[in-house]
């Protein structure tokens, strides 16, 4: 693979744009709201904007938040009330708002909140430096939230400082339509990158240090080249040509997986580990087709049982909505039931939540809140209750672990390859580094073990 061969669009800006002002941004949502925002950071520092690491401190604040449930767009708007007093001491301060509440929100942000001076849309994070520029020259109020579904996905992984494991973006958007869902709406349709480019971020990234990669996209596992690669094909070509120690992705969907899949994650369990997330969402077939989820509850297990064919020591976790618009007690048992017969090691349950242009917000037979609560408390009590069971059989073991830093306490933290948290007695040489560490306490969210000398 030449260089030359590739085009990957790194935005020019001019040096003078930023002038050094200081740029803070709050992040909250998920692993691309994460990644977003080091974009973000990435783009400013090339346009001579300076990182700063309080609001206090800054001529711009951004607020880069996730939409896909309704506390966090409400925690924008309270957010934008606590710069208020910045803002009065500080009349040239710029309030920014980006994500996937800056897509969903901009016309009431603007309407409704004063003190915001600019908004931007998740398909235009590469003009934000000419955006923030344009705002101080002009001192008017400005909205960039415009989709480019035509344009191709051709860009460059820009992180600052990788460390030991980074993101590498692959896909953006979705094109799924979940009836809960509102990422189509915040993200546009869903866009691949060219496998090329990825292989090249990657093989960047492992001369900058990184030993792990994360593929990330809203649904990464329906991944498709212009050269008609698929995702299998996409980890496949990772593990065996490129020199990164371990891979991940997310976030999948179940109908993406296949046997093509499944054969190259059990082939390749040396870089890509026993782990997989598997986000049913319910477990029960009515429900699931109410979502518009395309599997039923048996075609779920089926997968899951084929996984485990090919690599017996699969660890598994999951995503669960309680309370969707007609949830039965008899649809929630069979939540309860799925999560008992699969044995997820990990379970990230959330209280469903109507979000706007999505079918299920028009649905009429919504389940009152009190109920939704009592289900969600009583899921959390099931799962912990056979979670602990489920990690004790990791006590005495030796597993292999990347340690990431070393923490506040002082004790070496990194990930094993079923991707559970492991802290031990370590030094500072040992980041980066991967160790073999027994474990002598496991528990659902945590290991605790020692440095096998």
């Amino acid at each position: 693979m030449r260089e030359n061969d590739l085009t990957i669009s790194r935005p020019q800006f001019n040096q003078d744009l930023g002038m050094g002002r200081g740029v803070y941004i709050s992040t909250y949502g998920c692993q691309m709201n994460v990644n977003d925002s080091e974009r973000m950071y990435s783009l400013l520092e090339m346009a001579n904007f300076s990182v700063v690491s309080t609001p206090e401190q800054a001529s711009v604040i951004i607020i880069n938040a996730c939409s896909i449930r309704e506390k966090p767009v409400h925690k924008v708007y309270s957010e934008v009330g606590t710069y208020r007093k910045l803002k009065e001491k500080n009349p040239n301060l710029k309030i920014g708002v980006g994500g996937c509440v800056g897509q969903q929100e901009k016309e009431k942000l603007m309407k409704t909140q004063p003190m915001i001076d600019f908004v931007f849309g998740t398909d235009n994070i590469d003009t934000l430096p000419t955006l923030v520029a344009q705002s101080f020259a002009t001192n008017e109020r400005l909205v960039d939230a415009k989709f480019t579904h035509k344009a191709p996905y051709h860009v460059e992984t820009l992180v600052r400082n990788p460390g030991v494991s980074t993101f590498v973006n692959i896909t953006k958007g979705c094109d799924n339509f979940c009836t809960y869902c509102i990422v189509p709406f915040t993200r546009g349709r869903e866009k691949s990158r060219p496998i090329s480019h990825i292989l090249m971020d990657v093989h960047s990234l492992v001369k900058r240090g990184v030993k792990e990669v994360t593929l990330l996209g809203q649904n990464v596992n329906s991944y498709k080249s212009e050269d008609g690669a698929d995702f299998a094909d996409l980890l496949k070509r990772v593990s065996l040509e490129t020199d990164i120690e371990r891979v991940r992705y997310t976030t999948p969907h179940p109908k993406d997986f296949n046997d093509k899949l499944f054969n190259v994650l059990a082939e390749h369990q040396n870089k890509i580990g026993e782990y997989a997330h598997m986000p049913v969402q319910s477990g029960s077939t009515r429900i699931l087709e109410k979502m518009h989820r395309g599997y039923s509850r048996e075609e779920y297990i089926e997968k899951i049982n084929r996984m485990r064919e090919l690599i017996p020591n699969l660890v598994l976790s999951t995503d669960i909505i309680v309370g969707f618009p007609g949830e039965t007690e008899e649809d929630f048992l069979e939540t309860m039931s799925l999560v008992q017969e699969i044995k997820f090691e990990t379970i990230y349950a959330y209280i469903f939540s109507a979000r706007p242009f999505t079918k299920a917000a028009e649905m009429t037979d919504h389940i009152d809140e009190a109920v939704k609560s009592e289900r969600l408390n009583r899921l959390f009590d099931a799962h912990e209750a056979m979670a602990f069971p489920l990690v004790k059989k990791y006590e005495g073991q030796v597993l292999n672990v990347l340690v990431e830093k070393i923490n506040e306490q002082g004790k070496a933290q990194g990930r094993s390859t079923q991707n559970k948290i492991v802290y031990f007695l370590g030094s500072e040489s040992l980041v980066g580094k991967t160790v073999p560490v027994k474990v002598t306490q496991a528990f659902p969210n945590t290991i605790r073990g020692e440095l096998v000398q």
